[in-house]
């Protein structure tokens, strides 16, 4: 079973985990990331779960950012649509806008200087 820490906080990111719990099969747990804790150290700071999506699959593998997304909607019947993103002659451009979101959506959060993390 593959586990997706997402930001709890983020509008846009809660819209997305919704319609994902909706739609998975069953077989993908939601950890929000405000409420974890982070026992002995097993998970990445929180600055990089805030930072890329994490998902930590069943075999213990972390897939961080574009990748990690592809594979959460694999866990739907959509997932194939999501597939073509991690293509050789798409993925460079797709992570780079992915990316480019996500630290644009970070640092608007979280790194405004008076954000608390």
């Amino acid at each position: 079973m593959d586990t997706l820490f997402y930001d709890g906080q983020c509008p846009l990111c809660a819209k997305e985990i919704a319609t994902l719990r909706k739609l998975q099969r069953g077989d993908l747990v939601f950890a929000d990331i405000h409420v974890q804790q982070n026992r002995k150290g097993m998970l990445p700071d929180r600055e990089a779960l805030l930072r890329r999506l994490h998902l930590l699959t069943g075999e213990g593998d972390w897939v961080v950012g574009l990748p990690a997304n592809v594979r959460a909607w694999s866990h739907t019947r959509f997932g194939f649509l999501f597939k073509p993103l991690l293509w050789p002659a798409v993925y460079p451009v797709a992570s780079r806008i992915y990316e480019n979101w996500a630290d644009k959506r970070y640092d608007k959060k979280y790194a405004c200087g008076t954000c608390e993390v």
